[in-house]
This record gives structure tokens, sequence and C-alpha cells, in this order.
């Protein structure tokens, strides 16, 4: 594991309290043309820190509730999808969904617009501007304003997505389970050299072509490492790894998996967005208590059942 900064709880301590200065000022606008008979959609804008104005998706299920809760943490991509790719609309019926834009994605990228490939490495070289500090921001301000609305059933809140789904639950209390699939931050100096996948290979194409930071880019890595937040998380996760022998695989992740404080259930990546996301979508259905998960399932993984 890198080594934990020194200051790393004084720098979250304080990314917080400055994110605090900032009220949310959420602004809610309904969006028609998504709606449908069982759900209403609205285009929400939120301040975070800076301030900046973010902007989300808000898909609240008809009928009466509080409902299990979907949080859709920011992307490591440009555009913003109201469920994620190959996610059935269907979600939607039984799930409050969230999912929100972090600063310079599409939506949310005035003033800012962030650079794909390029964003992982923005201001990587000094901590304390990392755009990915903002980000993470983001992605805790958005929670926190989630967690604030009345149809959302606090004992199921789910928290999805990649690195920063599991950040977010360690920096912010009210996910009861994480649903994780680490693609940026795990000891990522070390293993960034072993691969050339798109988005690691940023961090070694910025390392090679300024070779005088290297030592700057680690420092600044070590404060977003998911092991340092790992015993910070509580909540029941689903830990989703690589396929065995990837740079993220279970051997990989497995300190992480570890630190973690909730119970914790690890799945290797069978490969394929059918198998990958079915278990993802029976596992988040048993956490929530939803019994006819089949129904809200893409039709061609029903046919596949």
């Amino acid at each position: 594991m890198p080594q934990i900064p020194a200051d790393f709880a004084s720098y979250w301590h304080q990314t917080l309290e400055q994110l605090a200065a900032y009220p949310a000022c959420p602004e809610l606008e309904l969006l028609p043309l998504r709606c449908t008979d069982f759900a209403t959609l609205y285009g929400v804008r939120l301040t975070s820190l800076g301030p900046y104005r973010l902007f989300g998706y808000l898909s609240i299920p008809q009928g009466r509730g509080p409902f299990p809760t979907l949080y859709y943490v920011p992307k490591y991509q440009s555009v913003l999808e109201i469920l994620g790719q190959s996610t059935s609309n269907m979600q939607r019926s039984r799930y409050v969904t969230f999912a929100l834009a972090g600063r310079g994605q599409r939506l949310a990228d005035v003033p800012y617009a962030a650079m794909f490939p390029g964003l992982l490495t923005d201001g990587i070289d000094h901590a304390a501007s990392y755009v990915f500090r903002g980000i993470v921001a983001d992605s805790v301000r958005g929670l926190q304003w989630l967690l604030t609305r009345p149809e959302v059933d606090a004992q199921h809140v789910v928290v999805f997505g990649h690195d920063l789904a599991l950040i977010t639950a360690a920096l912010q209390p009210g996910a009861t389970h994480v649903v994780t699939t680490p693609a940026l931050f795990h000891q990522t100096a070390a293993l960034a050299p072993k691969t050339q996948a798109y988005p690691l290979e940023e961090v070694n194409d910025y390392c090679r072509a300024f070779p005088d930071r290297v030592e700057a880019v680690q420092h600044t890595l070590a404060y977003y490492d998911l092991q340092a937040f790992a015993p910070q998380v509580s909540a029941t996760t689903l830990l989703m790894t690589g396929a065995p022998g990837s740079v993220l695989d279970a051997q990989s992740l497995a300190p992480v998996a570890m630190a973690l404080r909730g119970q914790v259930t690890v799945h290797p990546s069978e490969q394929s967005n059918y198998k990958d996301g079915l278990y993802i979508e029976q596992w988040m259905a048993a956490q929530c208590g939803i019994s006819d998960v089949q129904a809200i399932l893409p039709r061609a993984w029903q046919a596949g059942q």
C-alpha cells in the first residue's frame, strides 16, 4: 500500500469543511419527455465546492414511497446518463435513481470542460488543486442532497460507481450499500506502469512527459488510494474486481476488501456485460428487498434467464 500522507485526514476534513461553506441551493426542473407512467424525471442543479454548479438526473417512481435508492456517482466519462449503460429503464419503477455529473462532465461543463483522456491527470502534481479533489466533493454533495429527499428510503441507499462510490461512502454517512468497480485509485502509481489500458495509461503518459513530477504525482495519488478510505466504510459492499490476472483483479484488491468495515462480497468480472450486470442487479435487489427483479431487467437479459 502507498504510504498514507501524514495529513490525509486533515486534507479531507478541510475539503469537506470548504464544501460545507457552500449551500447546495437545489433547483429542480421537470423533464416531461423523460417521464413515464411509472416514474417522473427531474433535472437537478446543485452547488458544490468552488462554488461550482452541478447537474443531475433524479427519477422518482410513481406510487407511495419511500423507495430504495440508487445514487450513480460521477463516472469517468464525458456524458451523463439517466441510468447506466445496459440498464433497463424499468429500474426507475422500483428505485429512486439519481445520476450526477461531476465538474467537467457534459451538462456540468461550465466554466470547466474536462478532457477525456486527460481528466485523470489534470492538476495531479499539486494535491491541493488536483481536479479530483473537487470531483470527490461533488460526489459527496450529491449524496448529502439526495439524503434530504422524502422519497428516499434511508435504510436502502446504494451508492453505485467506480472508485468514487467507495470514497463517497467513506466521507459521507448515509450509504447503506456500495457497489464499486475500482478503476482509478488503487495503488495507481505502482499499478499504472503494468498496463497500457485507458485510463491508467494517462498516468503513464503524464509521467513520461514530465519525469521531474513523478514524485509529486505519487504524493497526490496517495490521498486517493482506496485502501486508505476502506476502514471508514461500514456499508455492505459489493466489490467488483477485474478478471483474474488483470491489474485490478481480486488478488490485487484483496487489501481493500479486507480493510472494509462492513460485510463485503467480492465478485471477479466474468468479462461479460450481461453476466456482470445481471449479478449486480440481483445483488442490489436482494439487498433492497425487491423480489421481482426479473421485471426490471433488460429484455435481452430476461430472455437469457
